[in-house]
């Protein structure tokens, strides 16, 4: 049966999920993996509510629908978190991991989670103080790459360095770089 590895993102317009999901996708794609990275589509809007997915595998990915039982979820807003239920479709073995100053524990009880793996990260102000904007899409990755191991994070470095090196300023890049590798350092888990 072929491994395929499912993330769902939860944030809001403007936060990056979309982004996200590319980028943990492209990076996949830099070590030989097969990829799909793709939002869902609906109203959006600045603040809106959103979703978007990404699947990794070692062979062709023959799937053409949302992603409905992630093994990995990444919230990007944590005000998501009294409308949605993050934990829908997931098992007892899924990675949540959530944008807060919340210790893992608070989540769990607070949103009274039953199994599952929680990790916390404060997203929002690691991209405030290194990036300069609320986009916590990056430290996102880096918490992700560390609750789950799917990669290396050096090479999640190297291949957004090298990808967008291009597009942005060197220090966009300079603070992108540093807030994916200070979420790597600084997600709490359970």
């Amino acid at each position: 049966m072929q491994k395929i590895t499912e993330v769902r993102w939860h944030g809001r317009g403007g936060q990056g999920a979309v982004t996200a999901a590319k980028v943990l996708a492209e990076s996949a794609l830099s070590q030989g993996k097969h990829i799909q990275a793709f939002p869902e589509y609906g109203p959006e809007r600045m603040g809106a509510p959103i979703r978007s997915f990404t699947r990794i595998s070692d062979e062709s990915i023959n799937i053409h629908s949302h992603v409905t039982n992630p093994e990995i979820v990444a919230v990007l807003d944590p005000t998501l978190l009294d409308i949605i239920d993050v934990t829908e479709g997931t098992d007892e073995n899924a990675v949540i991991i959530i944008n807060t100053d919340q210790a893992p524990d608070e989540i769990r009880q607070n949103l009274n989670i039953k199994g599952r793996k929680i990790f916390t990260i404060d997203a929002t102000s690691i991209s405030l103080k290194e990036i300069g904007r609320n986009i916590p899409n990056t430290p996102m990755i880096g918490a992700l790459i560390k609750a789950t191991d799917i990669m290396k994070l050096e090479v999640v470095l190297e291949d957004f360095k090298t990808k967008y090196s291009g597009k942005f300023k060197q220090e966009v890049i300079a603070g992108n770089l540093k807030a994916i590798q200070r979420a790597y350092d600084e997600v709490k888990s359970e």
